[in-house]
């Protein structure tokens, strides 16, 4: 999370340079070279029913990205970072079985009010709405990752989707970043690419094959507050009282969506350290195995 939000700080140098659809395309670029050479795309794996979630989550990738950057060219990291977070947040809420659940994401949007303050005036619409879509493309992003997950373990899921999502963003990137690429400008897309998308997945990776879904997504849940810090520690964009308390209701929001939230594995589940589906309630019955000799 700490190093998500600081690629995300860092960037806002480059945008300025060369537009945040043009960050966005050169992040996803640079990451995806990384990503194929690390790990070879498991082409030969995919089958026709794959195509529609790898390209969906190529999609919801260059979505996501694009638009938090476009977000945070125009509003504070910390409230960006919370507004998107209603979209995983309402997933969350909306696949439990209980009803009560959609109190989480009330709260949620009750912080998002505190933080943006509206009764002050001069609230930047278009950031906020840039934020909402990033919120719709990580939404989007979760239900296909599991998806995709199922069928692709590790990282080679995602050096299919991130190829994708750097071609869908070239639609808008490249003109922003043409004529305004050199060595530097390279370069620095290249370590926010390695803050962002790829060691952060690694890490993840790691993670959720020692922790339950459960408590991954609780511990997630942290990610707003870690996105206010960095942007007082980087942006000098330091929150309000007001605001601490709004941050704090969309973190507690977001560790009580996670109490109940289940899914089951899908048929082709390729292995239980997959992303797509990590903890006790999402993984089939396991089936006995006949012995082997020695």
């Amino acid at each position: 999370m700490l190093m998500i939000q600081l690629s995300s700080a860092l960037s806002v140098g480059l945008i300025a340079e060369i537009g945040a659809a043009g960050t966005s395309w050169l992040r996803l670029t640079m990451g995806a070279v990384v990503l194929v050479l690390i790990a070879r795309p498991p082409l030969r794996r995919i089958r026709r029913g794959d195509l529609a979630p790898l390209i969906g989550l190529g999609i919801a990738s260059g979505l996501m990205t694009t638009a938090f950057l476009s977000a945070i060219e125009r509003i504070p990291l910390g409230t960006a970072v919370a507004i998107e977070f209603l979209g995983p947040l309402s997933v969350a809420a909306l696949r439990g079985s209980d009803r009560r659940m959609l109190v989480w994401p009330l709260l949620a949007l009750t912080g998002v009010i505190l933080l943006t303050e509206p009764w002050q005036g001069g609230i930047d619409a278009l950031g906020i709405a840039w934020a909402m879509l990033a919120g719709v493309g990580w939404g989007a992003y979760i239900l296909l990752t599991q998806r995709v997950g199922d069928r692709f373990s590790g990282i080679s899921g995602l050096s299919i989707t991130i190829p994708i999502a750097a071609v869908v963003t070239a639609a808008v990137g490249a003109p922003q970043a043409f004529g305004q690429l050199d060595a530097r400008v390279l370069l620095i897309a290249l370590g926010l690419a390695l803050l962002s998308p790829v060691l952060p997945f690694g890490l993840e990776m790691l993670a959720l094959r020692r922790m339950t879904h459960t408590a991954f997504g609780t511990l997630m849940a942290v990610e707003p507050a870690i996105g206010v810090l960095i942007g007082a520690a980087v942006l000098h964009q330091l929150p309000s009282p007001v605001q601490c308390a709004g941050i704090a209701l969309v973190v507690l929001a977001g560790a009580g969506a996670q109490r109940r939230g289940v899914r089951a594995a899908g048929p082709d589940a390729a292995a239980p350290e997959s992303r797509a589906g990590r903890g006790p309630d999402s993984r089939p019955e396991p089936k006995p195995e006949p012995e082997e000799a020695p």
